[in-house]
């Protein structure tokens, strides 16, 4: 069963949720009861694949079993290398899944696999960071599991996630909790099953079977970025208006992305979960670490190499194929290009002006659409 996918889901889940609504307009804390249904909603998500149900049982009990002996043996021994050995372990299983895919044609992974090797390889970050220094086994299994979020996010940090579960939420509270909730599904709903279905119907399924001339290459460059966006922010507003309704405010994954003034702005509003994710955890350690080893002369060659590592690895998340690549690349360029222009005296003499706004978010917009159309892979067909 796909998550958000059919009206079965939405009234199973509807089922899950009342008990929840329930609870927490008493002024109970819902986490004790989400655990449970978090276990029901999986259970009926790959209740009818058994392959990938194994897949996901054994990826917890490893992922969970390696978070609990990394945080006891950090204590003793907390080298840089230990580290690397904990994260390649913890992603052994989603580059199995991968490499699975696309080299042997075999699913070997199973739905949602990405989204929870994000939560585990954090987790493992933030130990030897120091900011994670006990484990509650019970907080632990409910932040990887909690099913909201667990095909395709947004992806949560398991110290804020812990701290909102824990958090007691008085009934009046509670109530703007759910009122929350219901508005941001009812709005999801219209993004993905109203809007994103009328696009995919009458512009990307009627363009694909006409040739590949440059006015249906165009036309399919914009009606794909807009499908994109309105489906996966549907189901993004979905995810977390259902973690609301669970006493979970789930971070917004989506912040109207196509009036970025730059690149650097569109990935602070597009994606927002990932793409602070990687900033995070892949760029920001990259340059800081370079800096301070004093890898190269310039700061700003240390910045420009990871911004180009940070992409690419984007892009290889989603698939090793040429399209995915070649669309990380394309916007590590895109931000390298913005960085030295913005450094300009042009930049800094016009940048407040209308006009300049104007044209900056038209140039960023077309941009955009164009790195979507690479992704898509129409241009690689």
């Amino acid at each position: 069963m796909l998550p958000y996918g059919d009206f079965l889901y939405f009234y199973l889940m509807i089922l899950a949720l009342i008990p929840a609504i329930v609870v927490g307009l008493l002024g109970k804390r819902i986490k004790w009861y989400g655990l449970p249904a978090s276990l029901l909603m999986i259970y009926l998500i790959f209740g009818k694949s058994k392959q990938q149900a194994e897949y996901l049982i054994l990826f917890f009990i490893m992922e969970f079993l390696l978070i609990i002996f990394y945080s006891f043996i950090v204590k003793k021994f907390k080298q840089r290398w230990l580290l690397w050995i904990m994260i390649a372990i913890g992603l052994s299983p989603l580059l199995y899944s991968k490499l699975g895919n696309i080299f042997i044609h075999k699913e070997l992974g199973f739905l949602g696999i990405s989204y929870l090797t994000f939560k585990i390889i954090q987790i493992l970050i933030q130990i030897y960071d120091g900011y994670i220094t006990k484990i509650n086994v019970f907080d632990l299994a409910y932040f990887i599991l909690f099913f909201p979020t667990l095909s395709s996010g947004p992806i949560d940090r398991s110290i804020r996630f812990t701290e909102e579960s824990n958090k007691v939420i008085t009934s009046r509270q509670y109530v703007e909790y759910l009122g929350d909730g219901i508005f941001k599904i009812l709005q999801g709903v219209g993004y993905k099953f109203l809007i994103g279905f009328y696009i995919q119907t009458h512009f990307i399924n009627v363009i694909l079977l006409r040739p590949h001339t440059l006015l249906n290459t165009i036309t399919y460059m914009y009606s794909y970025s807009f499908y994109l966006f309105f489906d996966f922010a549907g189901y993004s507003l979905i995810a977390i208006g259902v973690s609301y309704i669970m006493g979970i405010k789930t971070p917004d994954n989506f912040n109207l992305p196509f009036i970025s003034k730059d690149i650097k702005e569109f990935w602070n509003r597009w994606h927002m979960s990932l793409s602070f994710w990687f900033r995070d955890f892949i760029y920001n350690r990259f340059v800081m670490t370079a800096i301070k080893k004093k890898w190269f002369k310039s700061r700003y060659t240390a910045s420009y190499i990871g911004f180009m590592i940070n992409m690419i690895t984007m892009g290889l998340w989603h698939g090793i194929q040429l399209n995915y690549i070649v669309y990380g690349a394309f916007h590590g360029v895109l931000l390298i290009a913005t960085d030295y222009f913005q450094r300009k005296s042009f930049y800094k003499k016009h940048k407040k002006k209308v006009y300049f706004k104007i044209a900056s978010t038209f140039l960023t917009f077309n941009l955009v659409c164009f790195s979507f159309l690479i992704f898509s892979g129409f241009l690689f067909k």
